[in-house]
């Protein structure tokens, strides 16, 4: 069985995650959207709400399934019997960062490999830390998040209100 491990923090899950994933569907008999930790980021959402919120954009969707995990991405390959890794690439600044994890990764787990896809022209100028900033802001992230992701941020407020 192909399985690729998609790894992020997706704090937010953007569309641009969400078309990665779809596109990247008839290539793996299954996608293992693995969200971790990173301490270094200040989040929108806490963690259980990020697996929650990406399971809802794909809980229609067979071959896709969301984890948690912590630690090394090769390690978490190994333990879900996952042989590549999925990453997508907006410019060449995400390749130049992105393939030296790879040649890393190849080294501590030369069975797990790294595929690169690029990002479509509408979907390349979105990050998480740009949906982040421009949320804190007060601005509309409509179109940049799928709507379970913003109907999720939109339940967090409505009870924080309360």
């Amino acid at each position: 069985m192909r399985i690729a491990v998609f790894p992020g923090s997706f704090d937010p899950f953007t569309l641009a995650h969400q078309d990665l994933v779809e596109r990247a569907m008839p290539l793996f008999d299954k996608i293992i959207i693995s969200v971790g930790y990173n301490a270094n980021k200040k989040g929108m959402l806490d963690h259980d709400e990020r697996l929650e919120s990406i399971r809802r954009v794909f809980e229609d969707v067979s071959g896709v399934e969301v984890h948690k995990y912590k630690g090394l991405t090769v390690e978490f390959c190994r333990k879900v019997k996952a042989r590549f890794i999925l990453r997508g690439l907006r410019n060449t600044n995400d390749f130049e960062f992105e393939n030296a994890i790879a040649q890393n990764n190849l080294l501590l787990n030369n069975e797990v490999e790294s595929y690169f896809l690029m990002s479509r022209s509408g979907t390349a100028h979105i990050s998480s830390s740009i949906v982040r900033d421009v949320w804190f802001n007060g601005g509309d992230i409509s179109a940049m998040v799928p709507v379970a992701i913003l109907s999720l941020l939109n339940e967090k407020i409505d009870k924080s209100d309360k």
